[in-house]
């Protein structure tokens, strides 16, 4: 079938099981072919394939609401909306999003990219359609690992109490981003394990049924057999006993079990669960044969081999740089623990995980619970190394604020992926840490210039005792600078000038020094000499070097990969005030105050004008304003 001829999902309606079997079969193809090109999330939409066809059959989409919980299980829904045409640009700038986004269909009714949102988006459009007295269904989707977020048990618990209409579709593969971990995980093995529950608790009510009636004590002592069956076969209910009626398991590849329990469920009134088991990655035998998450989200890959298409980077990555470095400490600091919400992988502690399996938590998609339980370790002398996505870190802003801050606890917070990362977009991108960071009480942030320097923050962060720190880090590879053997701390708020000048300073950190010293090189071809300093500590401040700038009377420009609104240059703003310097020029270049949608990290920058070619027309007409070309005076 060509998929890029399609416009409407109505048409999986009509199709015989044998034209349903070919259709699967084709888009699997075209995923693999596709993504081998652009790279995505390969492993969690080949998993949803018939799932995904079965709902498009069984409901009418948009008027029945489809909420993917992440969002990177959206692709055959993409295809099936009419949308396969615009893969040769997916996650590409201005191409097709890889998570569901309102502007590209009516068909995507809820946007996400973080987990375990989709349940409470799912009980605001039903009390929404309750209201309103409509007739349509919300179909939230969410994995098994996005259940293990607080969040989605919250929801739960409310949905159950208030026996709200909807039906949950729990796409079970056993894996979320890494292989998942917790108790509930332990539950949903058993129901896995346990497939005939359904069979056997509709039997005995069919047998009790045939029971005539002869008083209420019998009635009693057969409501007590079937519970008892409920929690002889199904360890807890855990399901029913929040007050869901639970369907399943059932093979999430087989196109008449799928039917034949969605139809069921669409006739039982209250909440549903429907317990799916589908293969992550099922179809392509690279993907079907990862354990660990690789094929969760990649890059480009040999679609023949499923080799990937390798960088031609030669340094290390910096998520590798930072966690080897916790690791070589913790040989010899006992104190050290790492904890990951769910991203031992993409935080590259693989290594610390096998050498301290004792000193290694992954908690799962649990970012509140991991910050908190930092801060616990923290108060018994430990020194807790909790790696997160600046994006995720979002998630435990209380938990910072409150549980780590307030009590001035020595947490080290590694933030992976501080800045642009690119492909995921407006979700991910880690531009907001330094604003939400920066105002709290006893925090101190840092960024280093290259990956030497960052592994001696690291050895800072380990040494620093006076509460708690956090280093920023880029997504991708360091610059492949020469690595010091032996690692020493940097005093804490102290900055350095990478190059001299006399017109004008410019203050930044990690990933824009590279512009500013191309800016640089560029006016200092002019006699334009142009200071730029490592702004390293971005809190707290060199105020030192803040002092002896002013009095030196040149123009100061801030560039940051990061929110300008409460960034770094507002810090040296309030700096100013709170000295009572009126006369110094402040230019700030930095994310402007809007969400920067998926692409090239380049593009994107150029797009948002933080790149050399502004900085240097900024300085130009700053220098020329104030009379002055180098050193000369006009």
């Amino acid at each position: 079938m060509d998929l890029n001829s399609i416009t409407s999902p109505s048409f999986v309606k009509d199709l015989s099981h044998d034209e349903l079997l070919k259709l699967s079969e084709d888009i699997r193809t075209f995923l693999i072919e596709k993504l081998s090109v652009t790279g995505g999330h390969i492993g969690p939409n080949l998993g949803v394939v018939e799932l995904t066809v079965s709902l498009h059959r069984i409901f009418n989409s948009p008027d029945d609401k489809f909420i993917w919980d992440v969002g990177h299980q959206s692709y055959v829904h993409k295809i099936l909306t009419g949308r396969a045409n615009q893969f040769d640009t997916l996650r590409q700038y201005k191409g097709l999003c890889g998570f569901p986004k309102r502007i590209e269909s009516e068909h995507d009714v809820w946007e996400t990219g973080h987990s375990s949102t989709s349940l409470s988006a799912a009980m605001g459009m039903a009390v929404s359609r309750d209201i309103k007295q409509d007739q349509n269904y919300v179909i939230p989707i969410i994995g098994d690992g996005a259940l293990t977020g607080g969040m989605a048990l919250e929801a739960l618990n409310h949905i159950g109490d208030e026996k709200t209409h909807m039906i949950v579709i729990l796409n079970d593969n056993e894996m979320s981003i890494a292989p998942n971990v917790g108790a509930l995980h332990t539950i949903l093995g058993k129901l896995r394990t346990d497939g005939k529950y359904n069979k056997a608790k509709e039997e005995l009510e069919y047998l009790l049924k045939k029971i005539p009636a002869v008083g209420g004590k019998l009635a009693a002592t057969a409501e007590r057999v079937k519970d008892s069956l409920k929690y002889l076969l199904v360890s807890g209910v855990f399901f029913e006993e929040l007050g869901f009626t639970y369907l399943g398991p059932i093979d999430g590849h087989d196109y008449e079990d799928l039917e034949e329990t969605l139809l069921h469920a669409k006739k039982v009134k209250g909440p549903v669960l429907v317990h799916v088991l589908t293969k992550k990655g099922k179809g392509y035998r690279p993907a079907e044969e990862d354990k660990i998450g690789t094929w969760h989200g990649t890059g480009p890959y040999k679609m023949e081999t499923g080799a990937f298409v390798k960088s031609s980077a030669t340094a290390p990555s910096w998520s590798g740089v930072i966690a080897e470095t916790v690791r070589k400490l913790a040989r010899e600091d006992k104190r050290i623990v790492a904890i990951t919400p769910a991203m031992p992988v993409g935080s590259k502690l693989e290594g610390f995980a096998s050498e301290f399996p004792e000193r290694m938590f992954d908690v799962g998609i649990a970012e509140q619970h991991a910050t908190t339980m930092a801060a616990g370790l923290a108060t018994q002398g430990m020194k807790p190394f909790l790696a997160i996505y600046s994006t995720f870190l979002q998630r435990a802003y209380d938990q910072v604020v409150h549980d780590i801050c307030r009590q001035n606890l020595n947490v080290f917070i590694g933030i992976d992926r501080a800045g642009l990362v690119g492909a995921d977009g407006e979700t991910h991108q880690g531009v907001f840490d330094i604003a939400f960071l920066r105002h709290l009480p006893n925090m101190v942030i840092m960024m280093p210039k290259d990956e030497n320097e960052g592994q001696h923050m690291v050895k800072t962060a380990i040494e620093y005792n006076n509460g708690p720190i956090a280093l920023r880090y880029p997504r991708g590879n360091g610059l492949g600078v020469p690595m010091d053997k032996d690692l020493q701390v940097i005093p804490i708020g102290t900055w350095e000038v990478l190059r001299e000048g006399t017109d004008a300073a410019i203050l930044t950190f990690g990933t824009t020094i590279a512009l500013a010293l191309e800016a640089a090189d560029h006016l200092a071809k002019e006699g334009v000499q142009v200071e730029v300093i490592n702004a390293r500590f971005i809190k707290p401040l060199d105020e030192l070097m803040l002092h002896q700038l002013v009095d030196r009377d040149i123009p100061l420009f801030t560039v940051e990969e990061a929110i300008l609104q409460g960034g770094f240059g507002s810090s040296i703003l309030e700096f100013l005030q709170d000295h009572d310097y009126t006369n110094v020029s402040v230019n700030r270049m930095g994310i402007p105050d809007r969400f920067i949608e998926h692409g090239n990290v380049e593009e994107l920058l150029d797009e948002i004008q933080v790149n050399s070619a502004e900085l240097i027309s900024r300085i130009q007409q700053k220098v020329k304003k104030i009379g002055k070309v180098g050193s000369r005076v006009l």
